[in-house]
């Protein structure tokens, strides 16, 4: 919580304290007989209950006020403030019961629900400043012999640089001198380093892993890659958040509606009544009125979006499902294609030894030979070779390596003479080497000049993967996607393993953003699964965001979900989660409609005339906080329920009929926005 936050929750905090010390107070004491008078206590009370209600609502009822004289009268603060005052208000009628207890309750459960709905939206979105690690601080620039550090952004087109190993390429731009491996994983999502050389295009945010570089810029830094990065994640954050508060629009048709309707049943009935030579009833008709504003009051409205929604996100966050706003759940529910990364979402995003094509040897004795020359490198495949090998490198074994940029190295181990590398460190050796007929890396073997075999790595497909994939395809989602910086190959048999419907392979983080658009522009309800910072400005663009809580920091706050298990079956569960969510609140309207239909002629005396019922204003109130509580008690269940399902069928057609408010129409509208 920021510190905003944080006050408003001691405000809450001591109000609730304040509140169930006077509710003890005025059902344990017999303050009437300690006062001497019943109307002593209620004014007693009336004070009493007024120190929280002021402590946790005042501020809305500024904001009530403020609005109301910038001229934006109907909006949710002024609901809050007129059902709230209204329960008050009953003290100044001596038929009516007194409901400032209701009054201060419903305030409570409105700040409490605003509060959780404010912590959440504010998770949701935190500055990009992680972002910012893939962002230059400087360039190095020749000046008289030595390198300047110099602003990326003062650095123009054809200007040559220097990036030395363990540095980050500021701009983008051609090599012109030097070789090295670059690490591209901040931009491809891809583990594997890429081995530049003079004449091959670099991009800004990879890392030099080894050796010095000499680049000639081909952009300016505005232009650059990284640049364009940052830009994308901010624009389309920007894009998605503006969609303007449901409960604000509708609040500005129901509000006037039950405002006026209210002083039209205090005021027409008793001016007819006069008109025809009757006795007003003024005294009735008021009670009527204000009977009226209570049972029709806002309060489930304004506590039941919040508190209902987050009863969903409270069921997700318990099976490690971390959604940022009750409208990313109901985005969930909506969706009809997800997008997925390859690298460390589909896959580990580890190198493992997935094969081996020994020659004239077991393959224990080829990963020996191959491990023991790699003994000195730290590239990812030199350690996948180690490590499947399992044996203890003797560095004291192994001479003459030498790495060859772009081949692979060649060494003597024991006196023997080994080559590691592609097909064409084997070919530059005149050896013809066999070709696997599995994707993946290849790695060629030679000892002696002799070719050995080959051994293949490659990307390990998660646990889970394809039982994901199934699971959207049972709820209904038929359209999976994988996007990935790898070769078409290589993805080609990852999505034939998983069951994903369609691949787009070599692509940036632009293109990932770029295929999610177009995506939306063909009128798909877009949900992007990625785990890297090289998919934040996907994760961005989508209607909903993804992030695996193993991933990068940058990618877990630019998401509108964090799945922190890493757990792909928590896609379709959280799919499935929302989905049974929004069906309950389908069920709910309906059992609404019949609350309303009954409750509100009934507190407006239509049946009064021809069948003597009538509500009085203790019976509206109580209806009105019966109503807060169950929403309340709908929002516990839903955030301890065993599995969606469940949870969405604990709460019977009858409990539903009996909390639920004639506010909670605006559900079939929100639903449609």
């Amino acid at each position: 919580m920021n510190k905003k936050q944080r006050k408003w929750r001691n405000r809450i905090l001591v109000a609730l304290a304040l509140f169930a010390v006077i509710f003890a107070t005025e059902h344990l004491l017999p303050l009437a007989d300690m006062l001497g008078s019943e109307a002593a206590a209620v004014y007693l009370l009336f004070a009493l209950y007024l120190v929280p209600y002021l402590i946790a609502g005042h501020d809305v009822l500024l904001r009530a006020a403020s609005n109301i004289k910038n001229g934006q009268v109907f909006d949710e603060n002024l609901l809050m403030a007129i059902a709230t005052i209204g329960a008050f208000a009953m003290i100044a009628f001596p038929d009516a019961e007194p409901s400032m207890a209701e009054g201060c309750a419903v305030m409570l459960f409105y700040q409490i629900g605003e509060l959780f709905q404010s912590y959440a939206v504010g998770k949701s979105r935190r500055s990009i400043s992680d972002l910012m690690d893939i962002r230059p601080d400087y360039a190095n620039i020749e000046s008289g012999g030595a390198l300047e550090k110099v602003d990326p952004e003062d650095v123009a087109v054809g200007t040559v640089i220097v990036v030395q190993p363990g540095e980050r390429i500021p701009i983008d731009g051609v090599v012109t001198e030097g070789e090295a491996a670059v690490n591209t994983s901040a931009l491809t999502g891809e583990s594997l380093p890429r081995q530049v050389k003079a004449g091959d295009e670099v991009l800004s945010g990879c890392v030099n892993l080894s050796g010095l570089l000499h680049i000639r810029t081909t952009k300016e830094f505005g232009d650059s890659t990284v640049a364009k990065i940052l830009d994308l994640v901010e624009n389309s954050s920007m894009k998605k958040a503006k969609a303007e508060n449901f409960i604000t629009k509708f609040a500005r048709i129901y509000t006037p509606a039950v405002c006026y309707s209210a002083v039209a049943l205090a005021v027409l009935p008793p001016v007819v009544r006069l008109i025809m030579g009757n006795a007003p009833m003024w005294g009735d008709w008021i009670t009527r009125a204000l009977t009226f504003l209570v049972i029709s009051c806002p309060c489930a409205l304004v506590i039941s979006i919040p508190l209902s929604f987050f009863g969903g996100i409270g069921g997700a966050s318990a099976k490690g499902i971390l959604v940022k706003g009750s409208n990313y759940l109901e985005a969930l529910a909506k969706t009809g294609c997800v997008v997925f990364d390859k690298t460390g979402t589909l896959t580990k995003g580890v190198f493992q030894v997935l094969e081996t094509a020994p020659e004239g040897m077991d393959a224990q004795t080829l990963l020996g030979w191959a491990a023991q020359a790699e003994c000195y490198s730290k590239h990812p495949i030199s350690q996948s070779l180690k490590s499947a090998w399992g044996g203890q490198v003797d560095t004291d074994r192994v001479t003459d390596v030498e790495e060859l940029g772009g081949f692979g190295l060649t060494g003597r181990v024991d006196g023997h003479a080994v080559a590691v590398g592609n097909r064409r460190l084997m070919e530059k050796l005149g050896i013809q080497p066999i070709e696997p007929q599995r994707a993946g890396t290849v790695v060629y073997v030679a000892v002696d000049g002799v070719y050995a075999g080959w051994i293949l790595l490659g990307d390990v497909v998660k646990e889970h993967a394809a039982q994901a994939i199934r699971g959207l395809k049972a709820e209904g989602v038929e359209k999976t996607v994988m996007l990935t910086g790898d070769n078409a190959l290589t993805a080609q048999a990852i999505a034939k393993r998983v069951g994903v419907a369609r691949v787009v392979a070599d692509v940036l983080p632009a293109d990932k953003e770029r295929l999610v658009r177009e995506l939306q522009d063909a009128g798909e309800r877009v949900a992007m699964v990625g785990d890297g910072i090289n998919d934040s400005p996907a994760l961005a663009r989508a209607d909903v965001g993804l992030a695996i809580g193993a991933g990068a920091d940058v990618a877990k706050e630019g998401a509108d979900v964090v799945l922190m298990h890493s757990d792909l079956m928590d896609v379709p569960r959280a799919i499935e989660l929302s989905r049974a969510v929004i069906r309950n609140i389908k069920q709910d309207l309906f059992w609404a409609l019949f609350y309303n239909s009954l409750g509100i002629p009934l507190a407006a005396g239509v049946f009064f005339p021809i069948l003597g019922w009538q509500l009085s204003p203790m019976f509206g109130a109580a209806a009105m906080s019966l109503s807060s509580l169950f929403v309340v008690d709908s929002g516990r269940a839903s955030s301890s329920m065993a599995s969606a399902q469940a949870n969405i069928r604990r709460c019977c057609p009858a409990a539903s009929l009996a909390c639920t408010s004639s506010m909670r129409l605006y559900t079939p509208l929100a639903l449609h926005l």
